[in-house]
């Protein structure tokens, strides 16, 4: 399954459980799907798609993508998140708080 495919199911299990949720950041290749009112009925938040600037052909940073992508390699510095180990959804969300809580609290020393 495609990662927007996906994407209405993940909202659909969100309703209800992050009532402090309110601005979702989406990629381009989310665009082009009625995702915009699926986030707003079921989750009450905002999904934003950011896409690239008009006319650009060179990299550039894009905005709020950088602190998704930071995260993504705090996290695979960590053995166990480098790849995708977990047959259980659970357990990967465990690892991943673990693991965040370890930055945290290295940050705080």
């Amino acid at each position: 399954m495609q990662d927007r495919d996906g994407a209405r199911r993940v909202l659909y299990q969100m309703r209800g459980r992050y009532s402090r949720l309110a601005r979702i950041w989406a990629d381009a290749g989310y665009s082009g799907t009625r995702l915009t009112g699926y986030a707003k009925q079921w989750t009450r938040a905002v999904l934003e798609i950011v896409n690239k600037k008009v006319g650009q052909t060179t990299f550039e940073v894009m905005p709020k993508r950088w602190i998704v992508e930071r995260t993504f390699a705090w996290l695979g510095r960590y053995r166990r998140l480098s790849k995708d180990y977990e047959q259980n959804t659970a357990s990967s969300a465990a690892w991943i708080y673990l693991a965040m809580t370890h930055v945290m609290v290295r940050r705080l020393a």
